[in-house]
């Protein structure tokens, strides 16, 4: 995090899959500014819909522009492709108090 707040960068996955995400880009770029992790969480939720999974994963090593990314699973309902492809990842389950975005979503 850094002196600013918790910066993340909405990446093309949340813009295609949340008009809310989407229209944040268009009205202030690509980037938002949290007070921390748990704010970022927050409004990833406010994003999903019952046609997407939107959540925040934590940067990569050494990018300096963002803290966290705006990413988003869409969920499968028209036969197409396989969709445990990224089940892994959407049947998290919180562990901890302070994780949160993914827990209990099934995408099967």
């Amino acid at each position: 995090m850094t002196d600013e707040g918790y910066v993340v960068a909405v990446k093309p996955s949340a813009r295609r899959a949340s008009a809310e995400a989407g229209e944040w880009v268009n009205s202030d770029g690509s980037t938002r500014t949290f007070p921390g992790r748990k704010a970022a969480d927050s409004w990833a939720r406010t994003c999903s819909t019952r046609d997407a999974l939107v959540y925040v994963r934590d940067a990569n090593p050494g990018d300096e522009s963002a803290d966290g990314y705006l990413m988003a699973l869409r969920r499968r309902g028209d036969g197409a492709g396989d969709p445990a492809e990224q089940a892994g990842l959407a049947r998290f389950r919180r562990e901890r108090e302070d994780q949160s975005g993914l827990e209990q979503f099934d995408l099967l």
